[in-house]
């Protein structure tokens, strides 16, 4: 049986984005996000029984009790899944172009697996279609917040996000997105995704205690690289690292092999013993293939990647990445969920819809332990945390996320897991 994220006293549990965890537009195919299971999951479980409540009172943004007036009663319309009193939306792109109504489906069938795990959920769950839009997303989230809407799950794309967050904010519905553009978070606005700060501050930390201090980057000209960067010179200061050098490139492999050139020629005065290659897929293949012909070969540098690289074989089968570390969730959850998926609805899920099973199930333990403070600030931004499918995460006030994340390192063509997620924040270095 699968058990329901909890929050749990971090001190007894352990740790739980999206072009492939990036920025998901309509067209792009999402993948990344793992399912704490059998008796780690009954001990979280009871552990959410036995924590302490006394630092969930209060109203706030997102208290239930000082926003039901602000909500209306209309009748329900349209899909819906489970048949409690406490109701809460789920906003997707189910109308929207290319594969994204695809991955909006995956994501619709996990909340409903959610449901059906947790036996005694007490929701009733809105599925609304934001077209992908922002004017699709705002008459989603005002029609869900009319018919009763307590929470908003989603959605998944960042227009969609800052379409629904206005007509959140002023309804007092707290909304947990799952979009990747930091920018789009915010008081009640949570991001229940992988964020480059989480994998760079554990790529980074781990490196260190490795004995690895100057660093150079190779970075993607776009929204994309400009997060890296910044995450990457918060956690260098962070953990004593030098940031020695870093190159921007376009995505294009002239303009690639001139940076990863330009690099290597920096690289070669001895001072940086590791370079960030956190893009995915192809891009990092190639960039590797092109600062190893330059000289930069495994065995003469450290290499260091981010979650994109996770289960991406073009990246675990390119012998220029031999030994490279990167960053992500252990991997036993999400094969449990995608099995228990594969024998619902007939096809593996995407990869990235663990995130709504785990928004339901986090909604469901929430309802049934909190009352009227299920979904008040102060009880989703709990610093313990929560158990999820990947492991164990929070929200903090800004609306952004922790997680705790393992370390893999590439073995003759395999991931292997070298140091395992942090089982508490204050281990992971998180405030």
């Amino acid at each position: 049986m699968i058990f329901p994220i909890v929050s749990v006293s971090m001190g007894r549990a352990r740790e739980i984005f999206l072009s492939r965890r990036f920025f998901v537009r309509p067209g792009s195919q999402p993948g990344l996000v793992r399912l704490v299971a059998g008796l780690f999951a009954l001990f979280a479980f009871a552990a959410l029984a036995a924590c302490n409540s006394s630092g969930f009172g209060g109203g706030g943004f997102g208290n239930p009790g000082s926003s039901a007036a602000m909500r209306g009663t209309q009748p329900v319309t349209g899909d819906t899944l489970g048949t409690g009193t406490i109701r809460i939306a789920l906003l997707l792109p189910l109308s929207a172009t290319g594969n994204a109504g695809q991955i909006a489906q995956n994501f619709r069938n996990a909340a409903d697996l959610a449901l059906h795990d947790f036996k005694t959920a007490n929701l009733q769950i809105l599925v609304k279609d934001d077209k992908g839009t922002t004017d699709g997303a705002a008459a989603a989230a005002s029609e869900s917040i009319s018919q009763g809407a307590e929470l908003i799950l989603g959605p998944l794309f960042a227009r969609s996000v800052m379409g629904a967050a206005p007509i959140a904010r002023q309804a007092g519905v707290p909304m947990i997105a799952f979009s990747n553009d930091t920018t789009t978070s915010g008081q009640g606005i949570y991001l229940l995704s992988f964020l480059p700060q989480s994998d760079i501050d554990r790529i980074v930390s781990f490196a260190a205690s490795r004995g690895k201090h100057s660093i150079a980057a190779m970075l993607p000209d776009n929204p994309y690289g400009t997060l890296v960067d910044a995450a990457l010179q918060r956690a260098a200061a962070n953990n004593g690292v030098r940031v020695m050098a870093e190159q921007r490139y376009e995505l294009d492999k002239t303009n690639m092999q001139t940076q990863a050139v330009a690099l290597a020629q920096l690289a070669k005065g001895g001072t940086i013993d590791s370079i960030l290659l956190p893009d995915a897929g192809d891009a990092t293949q190639f960039l590797a293939q092109m600062l190893a012909a330059n000289g930069l070969t495994p065995d003469k540098m450290t290499y260091l990647g981010s979650g994109q690289w996770d289960n991406d074989p073009r990246i675990t089968g390119e012998s220029n990445l031999g030994g490279a570390f990167y960053p992500a969730p252990e991997n036993g959850g999400f094969a449990s969920f995608a099995k228990r998926y594969q024998a619902a609805y007939g096809a593996p899920p995407a990869r990235t819809a663990s995130l709504a099973y785990d928004a339901t199930s986090l909604a469901a333990g929430l309802a049934a332990r909190f009352g009227d403070q299920r979904f008040a600030a102060q009880t989703l931004t709990n610093p313990n945390g929560f158990i999820g499918i990947d492991g164990a995460f929070r929200f903090l006030p800004n609306g952004l996320s922790q997680r705790g994340l393992a370390v893999y390192q590439l073995v003759k063509g395999q991931a292997v897991m070298v140091d395992p997620a942090p089982r508490t924040f204050a281990a992971a270095g998180g405030t």
